[in-house]
Order: structure tokens, then sequence, then C-alpha cells
């Protein structure tokens, strides 16, 4: 590996990755067609090198760019459109202006993006990344606060309280009478406090001594493909009670569960959106609370901007409530 001591420039990166100056700059601003072989060699040598595009000349500056990078799984989802819309209006309140990022799930359009807001010179980043080994977000030299993430140490990470969120609603399922309470979430292979959700859950089901039910989607699975999955639960288990990791599986299972004959089929959710609960208000759900949380994350975020001796918490956690 190449020392990071010096600043290394862009022809540094082009010779280690054997390419041109200008492929580099394309890939850096995501411009032209490029094969995805090329693509990971300007980014494996950008690592190397611990290359930050214009960082000389933003330094020489003094200047901050009052950018703020946010990447998010998915913006179609109403928890994370109410979570960003939030975290914008506060950043704009404070002087910063976002760019937002799909990261689709996808790591290698996660790379290219945390590339483009550091060749745009963000001064930092908020994300809810659901990628694994990214290492670009280990750099030192970028303010970055995670979301119900895990993404590397050092990195602080702001959620709600997902294990009592998981106990509340499995409580709430119990005290209505419920005796066979199952879980319906997606599948996880990262190390995240949502993960807490099915621990809560896992937690009351033990002490009320009764029997784990859990049903995964699968990871990659579309609308259709959750829907079909989780008809065919319902129809083979027969559950008097379902805690959803999220408000919209909970949709899902509500409205299977006529079809399936399950009409007194009890249904807590997770996220508490005010989209979901405009739509379909006799949904229970565990709510989070957006608003502070989005206010957390930039506080954070700001502060370790403009204080470089500021060490925050490793986690951040706030309350969430049952709206029955």
């Amino acid at each position: 590996m190449q020392s990071c001591k010096f600043m290394a420039t862009l022809n540094d990166v082009a010779k280690i990755a054997g390419v041109t100056p200008t492929t580099v700059s394309r890939v850096i601003n995501m411009r032209g067609s490029l094969s995805q072989k090329t693509i990971e060699r300007v980014h494996k040598a950008m690592r190397e090198l611990n290359y930050q595009p214009n960082a000389m000349a933003r330094s020489l500056q003094g200047k901050k760019s009052q950018l703020i990078g946010l990447i998010f799984p998915s913006v179609a989802y109403p928890f994370y459109g109410e979570i960003i819309h939030a975290i914008e209006s506060k950043l704009f309140e404070q002087g910063y202006k976002a760019i937002l990022c799909d990261s689709e799930n996808d790591p290698i359009k996660e790379r290219a993006y945390l590339t483009m807001l550091m060749a745009n010179q963000v001064d930092g980043i908020i994300t809810s990344s659901h990628n694994k080994e990214i290492h670009e977000y280990e750099n030192d030299n970028l303010a970055i606060v995670a979301f119900d993430r895990y993404l590397a140490d050092g990195i602080p990470i702001v959620s709600s309280d997902n294990l009592a969120g998981g106990k509340l609603a499995t409580d709430y399922l119990y005290e209505q009478g419920c005796r066979k309470i199952a879980i319906v979430a997606g599948v996880s292979d990262t190390i995240s406090p949502t993960e807490n959700r099915r621990l809560g859950y896992q937690t009351m089901i033990a002490e009320r001594h009764l029997t784990p039910l859990i049903h995964y989607l699968p990871r990659e699975s579309n609308l259709n493909q959750k829907r079909q999955s989780i008809h065919q639960f319902l129809v083979e288990q027969q559950p008097d009670g379902v805690f959803c990791t999220d408000d919209l599986t909970a949709v899902i299972v509500q409205n299977l569960a006529t079809t399936v004959h399950l009409d007194n089929l009890k249904v807590v959710g997770y996220d508490g959106t005010q989209v979901i609960q405009s739509f379909m208000p006799s949904l229970s759900t565990i709510v989070q609370p957006i608003d502070d949380l989005a206010e957390l994350m930039v506080k954070i975020l700001i502060q370790k901007i403009e204080d470089e001796q500021f060490t925050p918490q490793a986690n951040y956690v706030l309350p969430v409530t049952l709206k029955k």
C-alpha cells in the first residue's frame, strides 16, 4: 500500500490505477461510459492513496463548502422520505445545502456517490447505508454520522430505541390476547441497531413463555415477492398477532389477513410516518421521533465539522412510543 503521508494528486491515482488522468476525472465525476473493472481500479487506487479530490485547493482557501451529502437506501419508502425531508430542512436552517444520493442497496453505486461527494467537497455526510464493506467511510478527514447503521469505529450512530420498540410491540399484542405472536422482518447481514427490534420481540416472547415465530423476508425481494412470502407464511403458520419491523410490511400483512381468513389478526408496525398514519389510521405502530432524530444528527454533524477536537458518543438512542 502506498504511503498516505503526502498529498496525493489525480496523476498519482492515474499512475497507480494504470489509466489516464482524464479517466480518473471521469470516474470521480461519474461521467461517460466506463467499464466496472476500470471504475473499481480507480476507486482502489484512491483508497490506497487516501486521495480526496480538490482537497488541497479547499484547504488553501480555508473555506467550507456548506454542502452535506445524504446517502439513504431508497427515497421511495415513506420513512426515509420523511426523515430526509426533516434533515434537509434543519441543515438549510443552519446554512447548509444537501446533496441527496439514493444508494438502492447497491455497493457499487454507493462507492460512486461517495467519490462524487468528496469531489464536490462536502463538509460531511449523513448516511443510512445498508451495504457492507464500504471502506471509504473509514476516511478520518470527513465528518460522518450514521443513522441506524454501524459503518466503522469512530462513526457515531443515531437511532431510536429499537430494543424498547420490539418489546412494546410484542407486549401490546400479548395484552390484546395474542398467544401465537410472530415477527416479520427483513434479512439483515449488517451489525445495526435495527436488529434490536427482533431482540426486543424475542425477549418478550421468552418472558411470556411463548414460542418465537420469526419470518424473514427475502433480502432483494420486490413488492409482489414480499406479498407472496407473507401470504404463504400466514397460511402455513396461522398467527394471531404479528409484529412487523416496518409499517409498509404491516400494511401488507393487514391487507392479506382477510384473504386468508385471519379476520381477527392483530398487527403492529414500526416507524409511524405521517403518510402511513394518514393512509391507515387504524394501524398500531411504534412511532419513531423523526424530527428529533433529524435534529440530533444535524447537531452532531455540525459539531464534528466545526470542532476537530469533538469526540461524539458511539451511540445516541432516542425513545419511541406506541400508537395504539
